[in-house]
C-alpha cells in the first residue's frame, strides 16, 4: 500500500495518540484504546480515511534523478 502519511502528520498523530490513552487511562476508561488507531496510522505510514479523497501528506519527489 501506498504510503500517505507525511512528517509532520505523522508527529501529530503520534502526540495525538499518546494524549489520547494518557487521558484515557487518568479517567479509567476504556475510551482511551482509541488512541491506538492514530497511532497504527503514524507508524505505518498508511491512513484509511485519506485513500478515498486522494489526500497524501507525503513529499513528493518532483526532479529528475542525478547519477
Amino acid at each position: 500500500m501506498k504510503k500517505n502519511v507525511g512528517g509532520a502528520d505523522k508527529w501529530v498523530r503520534i502526540v495525538l495518540g499518546v494524549a489520547i490513552i494518557v487521558l484515557g487511562f487518568i479517567g479509567k476508561s476504556w475510551w482511551g484504546l482509541i488512541g491506538i488507531i492514530p497511532l497504527a496510522t503514524a507508524f505505518m505510514g498508511v491512513c484509511p480515511a485519506y485513500l478515498p479523497f486522494g489526500i497524501s501528506t507525503c513529499k513528493t519527489d518532483t526532479g529528475s534523478k542525478k547519477n
